[in-house]
């Protein structure tokens, strides 16, 4: 399956843990990520990341791309609502594309863990059915 990852300055060391902890299951997909999340995620956890631009000067943009080709099958989009920044992402656009698409997305820890796990156990196959 193809993995999209992004996070917010405020969520990037939490996806980075994330990463580290689910590695043996992230490293059987192939994961893509915008420039620095993907580089903080290579250099905590050793995973291979195809990465795109930084999100704010196109990277997002890139992601996006991808979800409306049908070459995302899970986005895990860490944002935080709190404190958004102007130079981040804005994840509101992937959400709604993820939707539109029919694509599951985890905006946060406690939904990432029950999608990684799911798809641990086969039960996100259907993406390869829907693709």
């Amino acid at each position: 399956m193809n993995i999209g990852l992004i996070a917010h300055d405020a969520k990037k060391i939490l996806l980075q843990n994330f990463c580290v902890a689910y590695r043996s299951i992230l490293v059987k997909h192939e994961l893509y990520a915008t420039g620095t999340s993907g580089r903080l995620i290579t250099e905590a956890s050793n995973l291979t990341v195809h990465k795109f631009l930084p999100g704010h000067v196109g990277g997002e943009q890139q992601l996006a791309s991808m979800i409306e080709q049908g070459n995302i099958d899970l986005l895990f989009c860490l944002h935080d609502p709190l404190k958004p920044k102007k130079h981040e992402p804005d994840a509101h656009e992937l959400i709604s594309l993820c939707d539109l698409h029919c694509i599951p997305l985890a905006t946060n820890m406690a939904s990432a863990e029950m999608l990684i796990k799911s798809l641990d156990r086969g039960e996100l196959d259907w993406r390869e059915i829907y693709r």
